[in-house]
């Protein structure tokens, strides 16, 4: 009788292999799926936060009065914040429009929308020229790095450093 439930329970555990390996292969579509839907938002995100920038900037530039266009903007805000949320407050939209003028070409923005979070391009806002950004950008993409090990790659001064590191190996 001991033999018969050993098979039995021998039968069971190797039912239940296909059941892991058929378990875990869907979990891997799911997983890849999801990984690609928020690939995809993230993407549209920045294209949308771009065009946003890109649109304010040329309407505000065709207005000479600088103290006309920030009420203009902060009144846009206002109203965007209470219809989509607060992605859309002053400061956010300020952002959209420093983005859009750093970056002028549409080219790069597809690149950075696929490589980067919002989260990731406020982080290269402030930096100085546009072959910094790109570097960190491509640091960013190569490593996978958050935005936290981004602004420590940043305050670290690594693209300084990978200058002068190519400068002292050139000389």
């Amino acid at each position: 009788m001991n033999k018969i439930v050993k098979r039995k329970n021998e039968l069971q555990l190797s039912d239940k292999e296909p059941e892991n390996i058929l378990f875990s292969n869907v979990s891997q579509i799911i997983e890849q799926r999801k990984f690609n839907i928020a690939s995809t938002a993230n993407n549209q995100i920045v294209l949308m936060f771009w065009e946003i920038g890109k649109y304010i900037n040329s309407t505000i530039l065709g207005m000479e009065r600088a103290e006309y266009g920030k009420r203009i903007v902060s009144t846009l805000s206002t109203q965007l914040a209470q219809k989509y949320g607060n992605e859309y407050y002053m400061r956010n939209i300020q952002r959209m429009m420093q983005f859009a003028e750093q970056f002028p070409d549409i080219e790069i923005v597809y690149s950075l929308g696929t490589q980067l979070s919002w989260s990731h391009i406020i982080e290269l806002l402030p930096l100085k020229t546009m072959e910094e950004k790109l570097y960190y950008a491509e640091e960013v993409n190569r490593g996978f790095l958050g935005v936290r090990d981004l602004r420590h790659l940043i305050a670290r001064k690594a693209f300084l450093r990978r200058n002068n590191h190519s400068f002292v190996n050139l000389v």
